[in-house]
């Protein structure tokens, strides 16, 4: 089972929900911070924005939280700058690994990320160095069970869907441009098609697949970094057997 899917996904957007809720809501907060400061505060123009609220909501975040968010953001009431990284590295086995950040101190951030890496096998790399090997492509999950295969094709293709393909027995994702994302998952809703995941993510175009302690290792690798205060997103190019996955 592929790092970019059901890891990077549904595993990522139930971490969110289920986690601990004071961690989960700064996160979350500061997501939908920066994206008011890159976009603007109406969520009907922002489109990161608007999802950042939509998992907000999903993990019961406060409306007042996710307002004072937005408007932090936008300078209506002080608040923190952040500034946006990311960190390419390697992970067990020569996986590769990209590390989105938001970060108000990155002296400090910095050296806490690359020890999270030497601490699980891996280790930073120079910009550019594993970056290449991922596009970005909008990713839309949906439930095999739930779904006529057959009318799911014909909607996602005519709405502008570049694929559709099995992810595992359960699953299976529509793959978009970022450009015909949000029109292929409003097609999708008003067909009545069930989504359990729809994100803008990045998918690696090759994969590396591990085994035993390597695949251990890559797991625990992400999940430290997933844990991290300032990482917001956590993509990489692992393989795994699913019973592997499922258990982490």
């Amino acid at each position: 089972m592929s790092g970019h899917s059901r890891w990077a996904g549904i595993k990522h957007k139930k971490a969110i929900i289920d986690s601990k809720r004071g961690k989960a809501f700064t996160k979350l907060g500061k997501e939908i911070s920066v994206a008011a400061k890159q976009g603007g505060g109406n969520v009907e123009n922002n489109a990161r924005l608007r999802k950042a609220v939509e998992i907000a909501r999903e993990a019961n975040m406060p409306q007042e939280n996710v307002k004072k968010a937005i408007q932090r953001g936008t300078g209506e009431i002080p608040g923190v700058i952040f500034e946006e990284l990311r960190y390419e590295g390697y992970g067990p086995g020569g996986s590769a690994v990209l590390v989105d950040i938001s970060t108000d101190n990155k002296n400090r951030t910095a050296p806490e990320i690359r020890k999270i890496f030497s601490d699980h096998g891996g280790n930073i790399a120079e910009a550019g160095s594993v970056g290449w090997m991922f596009s970005a492509k909008g990713i839309v999950t949906v439930e095999k069970s739930k779904v006529n295969e057959e009318s799911l094709m014909t909607l996602a293709l005519d709405a502008g869907a570049e694929d559709i393909k099995s992810i595992d027995d359960e699953y299976l994702e529509v793959i978009t441009a970022p450009v015909d994302f949000e029109k292929v998952k409003v097609t999708l809703q008003k067909g009545a098609i069930p989504i359990v995941d729809a994100q803008l993510t990045l998918v690696s175009q090759t994969t590396v697949a591990l085994e035993g302690k390597q695949a251990e290792d890559i797991l625990k690798l992400v999940e430290a970094l997933e844990d991290h205060d300032d990482v917001n997103k956590v993509f990489s190019n692992f393989d795994v057997p699913k019973e592997m996955m499922m258990r982490s």
